[in-house]
């Protein structure tokens, strides 16, 4: 200790799950979720419906293609000249790779490059899916595109060029896929939140269907028309002009993932960490257990004390850089003693792999193999 785990027989009733959400339309795996190619490999071998990846950096995508994956999307716009570059090699290879630009000096820089080396890139327009009230934007910042008078000028300058070409769209709907509506002891909240997400289910569907319509008009039909995360699925897969959902976070099902009143997957993977103290008759101290999740920095970025049940986080410490106090709730049936372990579950998918260079894969209680994740092949992308 500490380790990380992946239950296989968790992972695989989330698979069989996320599989029956999307209904029929294709899956691409959202790569920064899971962070181990052998992870990926798994997934992609359970069912056809799972087909290509969305990466999350230039270096992560040419580290794939190297492993032998096909049909890359970067989820994110990459601006480094020699991240560019190696991929448009490898598309010159043949293999498939989109880039994600949302401006036109996106364009302008993908297309030097393309021209510079003689290959044709294919680009995906980042579509911004959040809705905006008075005094409220319900999302996230991601892309200045939303309406199409802003997609019209990236579209046609594409649509002139030699060196590159309009492969797709692609919306990320955050406010929906990524924001827990039955958080405990929050029913005002919670209410307001499912109110916002049902208005702009609606607005998503109206824009994205708009956007794909008048690219046609342009000459410039999407092949690829992605949507959606995890929290998601059941919306977007309604959405006629959507070719595929991405999926990620639920196949590993993290602790932010808990407080959705539609769905609930179920916990494949965490960590373990090791007592080393009993300051006192109701707490156990363990070492290290520090991993919290980026975003806005609050309680729900912490990691979240699993089994034995029983135990929580000191308020005054939470979880620590090298060792983590736990209290004891009532009278648990599980007494602990010094080298045992706590089990944890992080607060986001991917970045648990960032802390370990493997996770051991238990089934039936029994771990049958170990899944090396990025860092334990010596990557580390961002």
């Amino acid at each position: 200790m500490p380790f990380a785990y992946l239950d296989r027989d968790l992972l695989d009733l989330n698979i069989r799950h996320i599989a029956a959400a999307a209904g029929s339309k294709k899956i691409r795996i959202a790569s920064k979720s899971i962070r181990s190619v052998e992870a990926l490999r798994y997934i992609f071998r359970a069912d056809d419906r799972f087909q290509g990846i969305m990466c999350y950096s230039a270096e992560e995508a040419c580290f794939l293609a190297g492993k032998g994956f096909d049909d890359l999307l970067l989820g994110y716009p990459t601006w480094e000249a020699s991240g560019i570059g190696r991929l448009v090699d490898r598309i010159g290879e043949g293999r498939r790779i989109v880039f994600m630009t949302d401006c036109l000096e996106h364009v302008e820089r993908i297309e030097q490059i393309a021209r510079a080396r003689g290959v044709r890139v294919p680009l995906c327009l980042d579509i911004d899916m959040s809705s905006d009230y008075p005094g409220l934007r319900f999302g996230v910042w991601r892309s200045p595109l939303s309406e199409w008078d802003s997609v019209r000028p990236v579209a046609e300058r594409i649509v002139r060029s030699e060196w590159v070409r309009l492969e797709g769209i692609m919306g990320y709907e955050a406010q929906i896929a990524g924001v827990g509506d039955n958080a405990p002891g929050a029913a005002i909240k919670n209410g307001l939140v499912r109110l916002l997400k049902k208005r702009s289910i609606r607005e998503v569907a109206r824009r994205r269907q708009e956007i794909a319509e008048r690219l046609r008009s342009l000459g410039a039909e999407p092949k690829l028309v992605n949507a959606g995360g995890t929290g998601s699925l059941a919306s977007s897969r309604e959405e006629e002009a959507v070719t595929e959902l991405t999926a990620g976070s639920g196949f590993y099902s993290p602790g932010l993932f808990d407080h959705y009143r539609d769905f609930r997957y179920a916990p494949a993977a965490g960590f373990a960490v090791e007592v080393v103290r009993k300051p006192r008759a109701d707490i156990v101290t363990c070492m290290g257990g520090g991993y919290v999740a980026s975003g806005a920095a609050d309680n729900a970025k912490l990691p979240t004390p699993f089994l034995p049940e029983g135990l929580e986080l000191l308020s005054l410490e939470g979880a620590g850089e090298v060792q983590t106090p736990l209290r004891r709730r009532g009278n648990p049936e599980t007494e602990l003693a010094l080298g045992d372990p706590v089990f944890f579950r992080h607060a986001k998918a991917g970045e648990l792999c960032e802390r370990f260079d493997s996770l051991f894969v238990v089934s039936d209680g029994t771990v049958i193999d170990r899944f090396a994740t990025y860092r334990g092949m010596g990557e580390n992308f961002l």
